[in-house]
């Protein structure tokens, strides 16, 4: 794994993280309690934090970036992902928010500004426009998003679940 500081910003990465040896971690980014990073992901918190709760799981070939402070985007925007999340393989998640127990859907992006709350599933290669804010408890698809239906018991247990599953998963990783 490349774990690389950026001017004064050095990786917090807790002991129980997992992070693929070809997972890129740069500059200021906190990693919390047994998140996994898959391969080929690159996490950069150059110009501004990433901070990434416990549990959630980054797939493979995910981009993950920030804002910087300008007149253009005043403070900038910082990259903020919950606990228990699932990042599917390819998504691209730019100076946002994702609240917890979400997932965010294969090659999906969510741009500056943009807030998924709490328990929202984002299907496949959808696009959260900036600014843009998702209910919590519902499904969205589509390029830009659009709400589709309110999420059923089982697909808001499938979201703990899916965090779980990655939990064991990177914890046959880090022993093998």
């Amino acid at each position: 794994m490349t774990i690389r500081s950026f001017e004064n910003y050095s990786p917090s990465i807790a002991d129980s993280a997992f992070i693929d040896e070809s997972a890129v971690v740069i500059g200021n980014v906190t990693i919390a309690a047994d998140v996994s990073v898959w391969p080929l992901t690159a996490i950069r918190g150059d110009i501004h934090s990433i901070s990434i709760g416990a549990r959630t799981n980054i797939q493979d070939g995910s981009v993950l970036h920030v804002t910087h402070d300008s007149e253009y985007s005043p403070g900038g925007f910082a990259l903020s992902i919950g606990k228990s999340v699932t990042v599917g393989h390819k998504a691209i998640l730019h100076a946002c928010t994702i609240g917890n127990f979400c997932l965010v859907g294969m090659g999906s992006t969510v741009l500056d500004g943009a807030t998924l709350e709490d328990k929202v599933m984002l299907g496949a290669n959808s696009l959260v426009s900036p600014g843009k804010r998702l209910e919590s408890g519902y499904l969205y698809l589509g390029s830009p998003a659009k709400q589709i239906r309110p999420l059923t018991d089982k697909e808001m247990a499938w979201l703990e679940y899916s965090a779980s599953h990655y939990v064991e998963l990177k914890n046959r990783y880090k022993i093998s």
